[in-house]
């Protein structure tokens, strides 16, 4: 297996470690919306990048 499959799988496991990061009473408490919508787009991207690049894989191309 390619080196750069476990990389976009560390990105997802990183994407939703910042989904679920509590930061509430803390003094980064003010960026949780922000740190919450990062996660989200690096889960979908990283996983819309895997499924495209499996989907390449089993059509041949």
């Amino acid at each position: 297996m390619d080196r750069w499959i476990f990389l976009m799988l560390a990105c997802i496991l990183a994407g939703f470690a910042l989904i679920k990061v509590p930061l509430a009473g803390t003094f980064l408490a003010g960026i949780a919306p922000i740190s919450t919508v990062v996660g989200a787009i690096a889960v979908l991207v990283f996983s819309l990048f895997l499924i495209f690049k499996g989907l390449m894989f089993l059509l041949g191309k």
